[in-house]
């Protein structure tokens, strides 16, 4: 609301925000709670990097691409997009049934699940901490370069706007938006504007993604906590394609940029390990200073 009032150009308000996580590194005493404030912030960046391309949705719907993960998926799909075969295959027309409502509810979860897992890695293992978040919100920034340079349509939208099928009027469920309105009743308008933000950002999948991510990071903490993550990243997986958010591709490429992220992580590390000694002898100056303005 500021940036629009004052006019300043996207730009500016991304830079701030990405600034504000190395701030507080220098701003906060180290600890948890400037662990959880630097991931916060991070986030803050990343949510702004999300949704700034839609403050123009006209500008952004002519920058989408729509058609190349069409095409890949009917190959995937052996001539029909996975999204539609499955929902001909097993949705009944009208309804949501609970196999349904429980991918449903999958999708909704995942909102927590990224941060879950690595607040549950700082309460078990801190000496993993800072490694586990680094490649953790690395996938979130990292996707959403892709998001402003590549902003693709997913298959609901596709559907919508007569795309997906070479025109044709070929509906795809949006079953979230159905159970929703459902589940949550005049509460549900006001809970979809403050989780969407940018229809225009499906690939790659960072809900996929940093799913897969979590699952990698608790593995390697807690051999069930690891379990119950895999098994929740494939059903995560399901619902995305089923429930016509995500095409095949988008998880293929969400999936290649988790593990793209944890190969680089141990080349990467002594060039991390540099920034951070900096940021710390960072925060040694205000306190030389007040001891020596007390001396």
């Amino acid at each position: 609301m500021l940036r629009r009032q004052l006019r300043l150009p996207r730009g500016v308000a991304i830079g701030a925000a990405a600034t504000a996580p190395l701030t507080v590194c220098v701003a906060m005493r180290p600890g948890k709670a400037r662990d959880v404030a630097v991931c916060t912030l991070n986030m803050w960046a990343y949510i702004a990097a999300y949704k700034l391309p839609n403050d123009d949705p006209r500008r952004l719907a002519a920058r989408v691409r729509v058609d190349y993960p069409i095409a890949v998926d009917r190959v995937l799909g052996l001539g029909v997009i996975p999204t539609l075969r499955m929902q001909r295959s097993f949705a009944a027309p009208g309804a949501v049934n609970r196999f349904e409502r429980l991918l449903v509810w999958c999708h909704w979860m995942w909102f927590a699940v990224p941060h879950s897992s690595v607040a549950y890695i700082l309460l078990r293992d801190p000496d993993r901490f800072p490694s586990a978040a680094a490649r953790m919100y690395a996938v979130f920034d990292i996707g959403a370069v892709f998001y402003w340079t590549i902003p693709t349509a997913p298959p609901w939208w596709a559907a919508e706007h007569g795309r997906l099928e070479d025109g044709e009027p070929i509906r795809v469920r949006r079953m979230m938006l159905e159970y929703g309105e459902q589940f949550w009743g005049d509460r549900w308008g006001a809970l979809y504007d403050v989780l969407g933000g940018n229809p225009l950002a499906a690939m790659p999948s960072l809900h996929f993604a940093t799913s897969l991510m979590a699952a990698h990071l608790l593995s390697e903490v807690a051999p069930v906590a690891g379990v119950l993550a895999w098994t929740y990243a494939v059903l995560l997986g399901v619902a995305l394609v089923y429930l016509g958010e995500h095409y095949a591709i988008d998880l293929i490429a969400g999936a290649a940029l988790a593990e793209g992220v944890r190969s680089s992580a141990r080349p990467i590390a002594p060039f991390l390990r540099r920034v951070v000694a900096g940021l710390r002898r960072l925060d040694g100056v205000p306190m030389l200073e007040a001891r020596t303005t007390a001396g």
